[in-house]
């Protein structure tokens, strides 16, 4: 692993970048302040309009001239109040009305003498309104136009004067405010110069803390990606160590199985009279070794987070009891007393693992037996919130043991870690119970805790989140028996084990079978005579049972409304969705058993009302398979008996052996693409046998042919092979093949 380099300290920001920005912030505030101030200012210019009134003075001045040239002269012998006068008189009084304004009052209001020339003007068009008005009172004669002409001459001075007047103001004003503009320009000008000066002193720094930052951005990259790195030979590592820890025990169940097995056949027939005592011996054991190997593989499992839980509706008394007829016995052997006590209030059914918590259960209370010499045992149940607050079970498992001091709680949780070596005893175990226990609580949201002294006994308290029952749900139900008169059955299934197999099972109910050997037949067989189901593998060669559903559904009814089942050894949502969505009724799981096939054909017979489509439940990743499952191996000897099993699981062999030859013929050629042909051939036929082990080989190298290199693709196929020879040598002491 690559050695990460140390990371520097963190650099604080130069003193200079603060205080240029501080500088570059004032010189903005400042330029914006000259800039407000002159818009003001020019604001003030546009409002005030001096230049304005100055020239309505110069029109007033003009027309009042005007007036005088008109107005008649003291020996005229015309009328006084012509036409051409009162023209003239109403345009010099609407130029005396222009300075009533706002805008001139302004103005006139800093002027001296503007009052009294003001009011002069007003004295005069008072007078004069008489006999010029808009409507006069009486016609003016001549001596009434001789006494106003004295006035009209007599405002020529002051007219003149208040015209100079309001020019030299003006222009004083103007002045003025150009001188203030002028400053503010410059000031603009030099705060302009400034903040640009500014801002290129802030660039420059902003420049140098940017490359700063780039440095130290590319050296965290480095750190990231060697850490990055690390990670992943950390991550191949556990895997590795995952991988050999699960191919060790797996390798060595295969002989310890075979071993139980003839212990179980030797025991029958003893030839010497210790020979039950030895035999006694060697399936103790066995057992333990292949308890060993469980705990292995569990923790494998669990620090590779593979586990998945599998919750279901279960009766909580049927729950205790097995665990109380199982751990009772020990307990009993030992001369200890074993008592469970649960609460009133805990629910008949609970949603749970009972596969995990029992494990659990099993563990605590076997370190109980096993450290406990005197005294009793007793397992308590009651309700309880988890650490997460949700709510759950808990369960105190409480000896009358030796106790434990604060050390050896301290690590009795770490793996390989054994009580009995600081209690001076005989070790005992492998030291991995409790940290599996552990670590399955956990997974289940609860935790394990533990109180105890010397002397004075252990509590071991165990608690775990309930799940969510779904809607309707509850206790099982026994399974249905075979609908009433014959269907009629088109089995689709590539696999000819598969199709005598079913077709057996369809005979034991009473039904009349069919079967063709790919999607295509199966669309032909659809078209050419009606049936009430068909039974559609999703995998076949020519056309697959999703494209064969896709063309049934596409015919005219009644064909194309038939009901169609997929039967599938894929576990995933992905492959049953892909089937409903392709127009599929209900998605089985290999192996086809009979109960399941008998509810299934029950369902067809009456199907329920609104969409009956429905995803039959299928079981998560568990514990590594069996080589067989007895089970089911039971009832296939039983449904084709002692006559057609050997033909059925002689067939079924020499295909496992031709998909073998295949396989090796695939890894020459490099084509995944039939490795997988081959495997997915023998994975259903070997789960509707109750071979499980090589129906778990066969997916693997069926989900993994792309994903593993060369070298572990070889030992796939050579462990799929090692298992066909163990899986046939079982079958042959069973009776189940000719010798």
């Amino acid at each position: 692993m690559s050695e990460a380099r140390p990371t520097p300290p963190a650099r604080r920001l130069t003193p200079w970048f603060g205080i240029t920005g501080l500088l570059l912030l004032a010189t903005l505030l400042a330029a914006g302040f000259v800039q407000v101030r002159q818009h003001a200012l020019l604001g003030l210019m546009a409002q005030s309009q001096d230049d304005y009134l100055v020239l309505s003075l110069y029109q007033l001045e003009a027309d009042y001239l005007r007036l005088r040239e008109r107005w008649p002269a003291p020996e005229a012998t015309q009328p006084a109040a012509t036409p051409g006068l009162k023209m003239r008189y109403d345009i010099f009084v609407s130029r005396v009305a222009l300075l009533r304004t706002e805008r001139a009052r302004r103005l006139t209001g800093t002027i001296e003498r503007a009052p009294a020339v003001l009011a002069g003007l007003d004295d005069f068009i008072g007078k004069a309104d008489i006999y010029l008005g808009e409507a006069p009172w009486v016609s003016m004669d001549t001596q009434s136009a001789q006494l106003l002409r004295g006035e009209l001459f007599g405002l020529d001075g002051p007219i003149h004067d208040l015209l100079l007047d309001a020019s030299h103001l003006v222009a004083t004003q103007v002045t003025d405010r150009q001188a203030a503009i002028r400053q503010h320009s410059e000031i603009g000008m030099a705060l302009t110069a400034f903040l640009s000066a500014m801002v290129l002193g802030f660039a420059l720094i902003a420049l140098r803390q940017m490359r700063k930052l780039e440095q130290r951005r590319r050296h965290l990259e480095e750190l990231a990606d060697e850490l990055r790195d690390a990670r992943t030979e950390a991550e191949a590592s556990a895997d590795a160590k995952s991988r050999v820890l699960a191919d060790m025990s797996h390798e060595l169940r295969t002989p310890l199985h075979g071993l139980l097995g003839m212990l179980a056949l030797l025991r029958e027939t003893p030839r010497d009279a210790r020979a039950p005592q030895w035999l006694d011996m060697a399936d103790e054991a066995a057992s333990h070794l292949q308890h060993l190997l469980d705990d292995i593989l569990d923790l494998s499992k669990l620090e590779a987070g593979t586990v998945v839980l599998q919750p279901q509706t279960i009766a909580m008394a049927r729950l205790v009891d097995e665990v109380r007829n199982l751990m009772q016995p020990q307990a009993q052997a030992k001369g200890l007393g074993f008592e469970v006590a649960l609460a009133p209030d805990l629910p008949a059914e609970a949603q749970l693992d009972p596969t995990r918590v029992k494990q659990v259960l099993f563990n605590l209370l076997n370190n109980a037996v096993r450290y406990c010499d005197s005294g009793s045992i007793t397992l308590r149940c009651r309700r309880a919130a988890t650490p997460g607050g949700k709510p759950g079970l808990e369960f105190d498992v409480i000896d009358t043991g030796p106790g434990m001091d604060a050390a050896t709680i301290d690590r009795l949780f770490h793996r390989y870690s054994r009580a009995e070596e600081t209690a001076g005893r005989a070790p005992g175990g492998a030291g991995l119970g409790l940290a599996i226990s552990r670590n399955l609580a956990r997974l289940m949201g609860g935790e394990i805790r533990v109180r105890s002294s010397p002397g004075a006994g252990s509590v071991f308290t165990f608690n775990f989140a309930l799940g969510s029952a779904p809607a309707g749900a509850s206790a099982p139900t026994e399974v249905p028996r075979a609908p009433e008169g014959s269907l009629r059955v088109l089995v689709a299934e590539d696999h000819p084990v598969n199709r005598m197999y079913l077709s057996a099972l369809l005979e034991r109910l009473g039904h009349r079978g069919v079967c063709v050997a790919n999607g295509q037949e199966a669309v032909q067989a659809v078209q050419a005579q009606p049936f009430d189901v068909v039974l559609m593998d999703v995998h076949m060669p020519v056309m697959d049972g999703v494209t064969a559903t896709e063309r049934i559904r596409a015919l005219p009814a009644p064909a194309g409304r038939v009901r169609i089942v997929a039967l599938t050894a894929d576990v995933f949502a992905e492959a049953r969705e892909r089937c409903l969505s392709a127009g599929v009724d209900e998605v089985m799981t290999k192996p086809v058993n009979l109960n399941a096939l008998v509810a299934t054909l029950g369902r067809a017979a009456s199907p329920p009302a609104g969409n009956s489509r429905t995803a039959a439940p299928s079981a998560g990743p568990g514990r590594e398979p069996l080589l067989v499952d007895q089970a089911v191996l039971d009832s296939v000897a039983e449904l084709m008996g002692a006559r057609r099993s050997p033909a059925l699981f002689g067939g079924f062999f020499e295909q496992a052996d031709d998909a073998a030859r295949r396989m090796r013929e695939a890894m020459r050629e490099a084509d995944p693409e039939a490795l997988r042909r081959a495997a997915h051939a023998v994975k259903g036929a070997a789960l509707n046998l109750g071979l499980p082990a090589l129906a778990d080989a066969a997916a693997r190298l069926q989900r993994d042919a792309d994903a593993l290199a060369p070298t572990q693709l070889a030992l796939a196929v050579q462990r799929y092979e090692e298992l066909v020879q163990a899986t046939r040598g079982l079958c042959e002491a069973q009776g189940l093949l000719r010798s």
